[in-house]
């Protein structure tokens, strides 16, 4: 089988974005609503890493443009650390490549090929 060990580079979001439409994972900070029936006045604090999508300029589906902010597949918008928004963005990393190989996707005919080599003892 292929070594199936990845190196990840965190990036401070506060110093350099992901590209345009790349879709790093980021790590996200906020804190989570207070549970009305608990009585508790705020919610528990989280630090969370979630696939997500950057977009230089981005429109949300009531219209609203969004610049240099990540987006996650809920199409919940989030920005960097330090530029507004109650969930940030602290860190991103761009995903490893696909297990045996250099690339991140593979399409059509090239998938079964790149399956079976990464399956190869």
């Amino acid at each position: 089988m292929p070594e199936l060990d990845a190196v990840v580079t965190w990036v401070d979001a506060r110093e350099r974005l992901p590209r345009d439409s790349g879709t790093p994972v980021a790590a996200v900070t906020g804190r989570y609503p207070a549970d009305p029936g608990s009585g508790a006045g705020v919610g528990e604090e989280f630090w969370l890493v979630m696939a997500m999508y950057f977009s230089a300029r981005h429109f949300a589906e009531d219209g609203t443009e969004h610049r240099n902010c990540l987006v996650d597949s809920d199409g919940v918008v989030r920005y960097p650390a330090g530029t507004g928004g109650e969930e940030t963005v602290t860190h991103w990393a761009v995903l490893p490549a696909l297990s045996g190989g250099s690339v991140h996707v593979f399409l059509g005919a090239d998938v079964q090929p790149a399956l079976r080599g990464a399956a190869r003892p």
